[in-house]
């Protein structure tokens, strides 16, 4: 006698929860507030230029905040090898994030030889000029970063609210992403439906676009929204609900 017909997500190797990262954090409220809406990390910026910079001390003091399995992320641009290894062993279980010109043997090097984890940004130029990115190729340069995380090329080394077209990337890209660049609750749905079937699997990254706005109107850098956070995530899990529903397909009793 047959089964009944079942369904299984297809393609059957992605994986259906899209993983979350609220990047850019200074002070303790918001690091609470990120866990308790459910996000799988959380960055601290090791950029001294960045109005979201944080000290090696102040990053480990707010690290141990966080309960387990959720994973503090140290951002690094263009800082000597022993400066990062160094920084790192103060931040427990922490993972590493390359955001400047970093070569892949820099990113190596800096990482103690693989010793720690470690994302490669890759910096998305805006418009039209994003066609003109070899993400495959680049993505085959840093094979042993754990994902390649997708921004926009702006000034300043990312965190500028920008977005790059997301339809303009490769279909198939040998690597685990993450999306970041100019996401809000109001269009993260739309960017894990783009760029997810893209990669190995699809995290998220956002930073600005949780931040409380200004008199001005304009996010307060570093100083994040609980609110925007929480319908931050609301709007992943959607997406993650609709994709599913997308790549369900029927499978023949055996």
């Amino acid at each position: 006698m047959n089964s009944p017909q079942s369904t299984i997500p297809f393609p059957p190797s992605l994986p259906h929860r899209t993983r979350i990262k609220v990047c850019g954090l200074t002070r303790e409220q918001d690091v609470d507030a990120a866990v308790a809406a459910g996000v799988d990390a959380v960055g601290f910026v090791l950029y001294a230029p960045s109005p979201r910079a944080v000290t090696p001390e102040r990053a480990a003091q707010l690290a141990s905040r966080l309960p387990p399995f959720v994973t503090p992320v140290l951002l690094f641009v263009n800082e000597n090898a022993t400066n990062v290894i160094a920084a790192s062993a103060m931040v427990t279980g922490s993972i590493l994030q390359f955001h400047g010109d970093e070569s892949a043997e820099d990113c190596w090097a800096a990482s103690g030889q693989g010793a720690r984890p470690y994302v490669r940004a890759a910096r998305i130029p805006l418009g039209e000029n994003g066609l003109d990115f070899d993400l495959v190729e680049y993505a085959h340069i840093h094979s042993r970063a754990q994902a390649i995380l997708l921004d926009a090329h702006v000034e300043g080394y990312g965190g500028g609210g920008k977005a790059f077209h997301w339809s303009l990337l490769p279909p198939s890209v040998a690597s685990h992403l993450v999306l970041s660049g100019g996401l809000t609750p109001a269009n993260v749905t739309d960017g894990i439906l783009q760029v997810r079937p893209r990669g190995f699997s699809l995290a998220v990254d956002v930073s600005s676009g949780v931040e409380l706005e200004g008199p001005d109107g304009k996010p307060v850098r570093g100083i994040k929204d609980a609110g925007k956070i929480q319908r931050f995530v609301a709007a992943v899990r959607a997406a993650d609900e609709q994709f599913a529903k997308n790549f369900h397909v029927p499978v023949r009793p055996t």
